[in-house]
């Protein structure tokens, strides 16, 4: 994936900033999924007074994309609206289940991003093939 790509992907996931619903945390996420089929799923946080019952913005992307029928994916940008955030341990693992090797991108802004593959953001991963 071309860094003019990478960038692009970042500024459709920071677009979703301001579609979060984060009046707890006040950090507010936005991600954008990149589909083998070249389509692009967007999310944001949603969080609600039970905590746990919220949703991060990777998995809203994820489960947009999965309704939309894609099961294959290239890339997650995700941008926060405080610092720099990766997906957290559920995020990884749900994204993990479709695209172990998905590249990850994330930053402060379009000009400073990362970007490495899922599988190194998870070691040693539980995923579909330890069931088998």
């Amino acid at each position: 994936m071309t860094p003019l790509k990478q960038k692009e992907l970042f500024l459709i996931a920071q677009s979703m900033l301001v579609k979060a619903y984060a009046p707890y945390s006040n950090f507010q996420v936005g991600a954008a999924l990149l589909a083998q089929d070249g389509s692009i799923h967007t999310g944001c946080n949603v969080e609600n007074a039970s905590f746990s019952a919220g949703i991060c913005a990777e998995r809203t992307a994820l489960v947009k994309a999965i309704t939309a029928g894609n099961r294959e994916f290239v890339a997650i940008a995700v941008a926060g609206s405080q610092g720099a955030p990766t997906p957290c341990g559920v995020c990884r693992q749900m994204l993990n289940e479709f695209a172990p090797e998905l590249i990850v991108i994330w930053g402060t802004n379009e000009n400073q991003l990362q970007a490495t593959p899922l599988s190194h953001l998870l070691l040693h991963a539980f995923g579909p093939k330890n069931l088998i």
